[in-house]
């Protein structure tokens, strides 16, 4: 899989560029119309949008950089090369929530709202940024033989993109965007024929949804970050998963009509 989409010579365009790019687009777009539609104030979901997408993608680096600091010290230029890939989806998720919750506060608007409106543009978002890893050959699992993959009825430009040096591997990447993208229906069906939501909901079931597969998914990757002999993928899943239980279900709160 060639993970440069233009060459220019001057300049280098990488499909990983472009696919975390259509999936920041499309995550904005679903985040601002819903904000519209609830009315919230037009320069407060703009500047959250803006600051949010910006820290994601600092905290996503920062994150991945962080747990490979023994190399990125040694090669300290290429923190900068995301295209390369490295960017931690855990790392921007809590560098957003940060940023929410300190925009939420000097606006004075709910913090859990924001969180639930922005939960559906999140995992879309997610469901597209993971083709960014199959174009880098990235994220993928342990080896199995070509037999296995044409079992699942892949398309064959994706099961040529597993032939990765000399090997064929699973393809984790394909399995969480799947699953990202059935989450993503799940909380449009939600907020759209659930008439009072308690504040918290979506973005609880969100994080059950996403850590449930996640810890699954990681378990099959090869290239985890880790911390001592865990993944910390899935450790992180594993708290994301039992606060999202807490928020959807737990938590007493009084509804706020859509």
């Amino acid at each position: 899989m060639n993970p440069i989409a233009i060459d220019l010579g001057f300049i280098k365009i990488y499909w990983y560029s472009i696919t975390m790019l259509l999936a920041i687009i499309t995550g904005a777009l679903l985040f601002l119309k819903e904000s519209k539609k609830q009315k919230l104030e037009e320069k407060f979901i703009y500047n959250t949008a803006l600051y949010t997408i910006l820290f994601g993608i600092i905290g996503a680096r920062l994150y991945y950089v962080l747990f490979n600091f023994s190399y990125y010290i040694k090669n300290p230029i290429e923190i900068i090369e995301v295209w390369n890939g490295g960017l931690a989806i855990h790392g921007a998720i809590i560098a957003g929530v940060i940023t929410i919750a300190y925009h939420c506060k000097k606006n004075k608007v709910d913090f859990l709202r924001i969180l639930d409106i922005a939960s559906p543009a999140v995992i879309i978002a997610q469901a597209i940024g993971r083709w960014g890893n199959f174009f880098n050959s990235e994220a993928h699992g342990p080896m199995v033989s070509r037999i296995f993959l044409e079992k699942l009825h892949l398309p064959k430009f994706i099961i040529n993109g597993m032939y990765i040096d000399g090997a064929y591997y699973h393809p984790t990447f394909l399995y969480e965007s799947i699953w990202n993208l059935l989450g993503f229906i799940l909380l449009i069906i939600i907020r759209k024929y659930k008439k009072d939501l308690k504040p918290g909901l979506l973005i609880g079931i969100y994080l059950i949804w996403y850590s449930f597969a996640r810890f699954f998914i990681e378990g099959l990757r090869t290239d985890s970050l880790m911390l001592g002999s865990l993944k910390m993928a899935q450790v992180i899943s594993i708290v994301l998963f039992l606060l999202g239980i807490y928020l959807a279900f737990i938590r007493k709160e009084k509804k706020w009509k859509k």
